[in-house]
């Protein structure tokens, strides 16, 4: 990586806290806030800050059918009112235009590392992404940033092996929904099964292999984590040998969280970075982009995160 920029990107937007859940959903406006309050410490003054664009509705018909974009981008609740989807997922008077910055957040980030003036980036954005399958939003997403991002790399920047992994304690089923018949994408998940959403078993491979799907048992610890990760995800990503690399970054594996009941130190999310470097390193010119995904204690959040990215820094 001799020459490359040792900068990382910070990439959200004000809009992104706009996108109101109500008084009791977990995934709420303050996650977001305890991110971007915890990076503004000193340690990340290093960090380029940049705003999320709006996504395209070219970039999301790329991944999603424009029948389901054109019906969730038409959802316009009035200030104060709400629509519910499903039990989980509801969109308000700000989630339109924080559902095109989360997206528009994944896509600037590739665009940061691909053009070369940031190594790596993190968006850190909201509402999350990787259970909104090709046309059905649920499990608090509404489109599926992590694959709009992985495609846009493919058509803008002509890559044709992008790599999505995700250690969120929920498997990305959405991801997986849009990854599985494309050989030339790859995606890997560890998470807690049984648990939301029901899918990720091990037998799930994809077309060509290009699903790796770690479960988990309900209690199991950060050992049973780096193993899975270590014997089964790491080596599989090696060999499909992505030429960028992008996470989906959910922290609710956390022991603290109260949504699964995974029993991840905060370390664990440090190790896992690193490991993720290092495949970035060997493959894809050092170039890797997180885009948050879950994470509902906020203090386990924040710090999970400030590790997460501070490994970003300093690798």
């Amino acid at each position: 990586m001799e020459g490359r920029p040792l900068t990382v990107a910070l990439i959200t937007h004000p809009a992104c806290l706009e996108h109101d859940t109500g008084p009791w959903h977990p995934e709420c406006a303050d996650r977001l806030r305890a991110v971007l309050r915890v990076l503004e410490g000193e340690e990340f003054l290093p960090l380029m800050r940049e705003e999320a664009p709006l996504a395209t509705v070219e970039q999301l018909c790329r991944v999603h059918p424009a029948e389901y974009v054109r019906a969730i981008l038409d959802i316009a609740p009035a200030p104060g009112d709400s629509v519910a989807i499903d039990a989980d997922t509801l969109m308000s008077h700000g989630s339109r235009e924080a559902a095109l910055r989360a997206a528009g957040g994944a896509v600037h980030a590739v665009d940061a590392v691909m053009e070369g003036w940031a190594r790596r980036a993190f968006a850190a954005v909201r509402p999350p992404g990787h259970h909104a399958e090709r046309n059905r939003a649920m499990g608090f997403c509404l489109f599926s940033n992590a694959a709009v991002a992985a495609r846009h790399a493919q058509v803008r920047w002509g890559l044709t092996r992008v790599a999505v992994v995700d250690f969120d304690v929920h498997h990305g089923n959405g991801t997986q929904d849009i990854f599985h018949d494309d050989p030339t994408l790859f995606y890997a998940s560890s998470h807690q099964f049984p648990c939301y959403p029901g899918t990720g078993g091990a037998v799930e491979q994809g077309i060509a292999e290009n699903v790796v799907n770690a479960p988990l048992p309900p209690g199991a610890t950060g050992a049973a984590f780096r193993a899975a990760w270590s014997d089964t995800i790491l080596p599989a990503l090696d060999r499909f040998a992505p030429e960028l690399l992008i996470v989906s970054a959910g922290f609710d594996a956390h022991k603290a969280d109260p949504l699964a009941q995974l029993r991840l130190e905060t370390a664990d999310f440090g190790w896992v970075t690193e490991r993720l470097l290092e495949i970035a390193a060997l493959h894809s010119q050092g170039r890797l982009v997180s885009v948050l995904e879950g994470g509902y204690d906020l203090d386990a959040l924040a710090a999970s995160v400030a590790l997460h990215v501070r490994t970003l820094l300093q690798a």
